[in-house]
């Protein structure tokens, strides 16, 4: 990976990157056996709380001595709408109707203060920081290179890369259309930022001068080269690392994955444009605009929750990219080799 002129916290042995996967996806134990093998682990801490963080960041002390990165929403949540409530509260009540969940919904935490999150990072001090859903203070981005945290921004169109590398990021990782999860799109219409991932990265890396990542729609070696190929100075996959045993990955989700054939853009778990697999809860906000971020995932957590725990792959929320069927079930040490291998980076 390139080094920068600040920090050599982006140099590791390979220009692999473990996807932040808020939520229970990434654990750990994924990211150490990542960074173990010369990528760099990322862990997505937008759900936890201060003190969540700094025991997470703990824990993965105790798993691996390497690099490793943490990852933040920088959230600018939109005030609950009762509009909103009473438009998308038929189709979510007949859903907890059939996952047998009462009719009120349960009272849920607060969402976590962006800036109580931001000064667990700081005081952690993982050797990356990366965030998504918008850009941090000038200020901010300060405070991390005070204390040697390299700064990894995502973007998914040219304008928005420009303005993080304006904040003097030490990297912009080009989000392409073909990535699962939520998109990182913070400047003007979702719609517009669906583009795909070899578009991207060369024009973001025209227009930039600091190394750009490529993310969405990497599954093997032979992506990876080509991405490099393509102007990117490193590589971020997620959904290539779901169905490593150290993910939290659910077995329903494991299985959806290798026949993943059908992916959407869907507001309907979260509120906010993602990517994963369709199925009838996505299909039933096709045609009904879901409420905004966070109301909508405040909303359904108790639906998504019992659809999880009990299997049903038609109403589960299941994050995936385009890539989902080229999904290897390999400890996450061996894909890291196996990626490299397939990329030709050894020689």
């Amino acid at each position: 990976m390139t080094r920068d002129v600040r920090t050599s916290a982006l140099v590791t042995r390979w220009p692999i990157i473990q996807a932040p996967m808020a939520g229970g996806i990434d654990t750990p134990e994924l990211a150490a056996a990542v960074s173990n093998a010369g990528g760099l682990g990322s862990l997505g801490c937008a759900y936890m709380t201060a003190s969540e963080i700094e025991a997470a960041a703990a824990k993965l002390r105790t798993l691996t001595g390497g690099l490793f990165a943490l990852n933040l929403f920088v959230r600018a949540d939109a005030p609950d709408d009762p509009a909103a409530a009473a438009r998308v509260s038929p189709i979510l009540s007949a859903f907890r109707h059939e996952l047998g969940l009462p009719e009120a919904l349960p009272a849920g935490r607060a969402a976590p203060s962006f800036e109580a999150q931001f000064e667990a990072v700081l005081r952690v001090r993982p050797a990356v920081f990366s965030f998504t859903f918008g850009a941090p203070t000038r200020e901010q981005v300060l405070a991390l290179h005070a204390r040697s945290i390299a700064v990894i921004g995502t973007a998914t169109t040219v304008e928005e890369a420009e303005l993080l590398a304006a904040l003097e990021v030490d990297a912009v990782c080009a989000q392409g259309a073909e990535a699962g999860g939520h998109r990182g799109t913070f400047i003007g219409e979702f719609a517009d930022a669906l583009i795909g991932t070899i578009t991207l990265v060369p024009q973001i890396a025209a227009r930039v001068r600091v190394p750009v990542i490529a993310a969405g729609g990497i599954m093997d070696g032979r992506a990876i080269r080509a991405m490099l190929a393509n102007g990117a100075a490193a590589v971020q996959l997620g959904t290539a690392f779901m169905a490593c045993p150290e993910a939290g990955t659910s077995a329903t989700h494991r299985a959806a994955l290798a026949t993943a054939y059908r992916t959407v853009v869907t507001r309907a778990f979260s509120g906010r444009c993602a990517r994963g697999i369709r199925n009838r809860f996505s299909d039933a906000f096709a045609a009904v605009e879901a409420a905004p971020f966070p109301q909508q995932q405040n909303a359904t957590r108790d639906l998504r929750a019992a659809a999880a725990a009990q299997g049903r792959a038609d109403l589960m929320q299941m994050w995936a990219g385009q890539g989902a069927p080229m999904i290897r079930a390999l400890p996450a040490a061996a894909l890291v080799e196996l990626l490299v291998r397939e990329a030709g980076l050894e020689s």
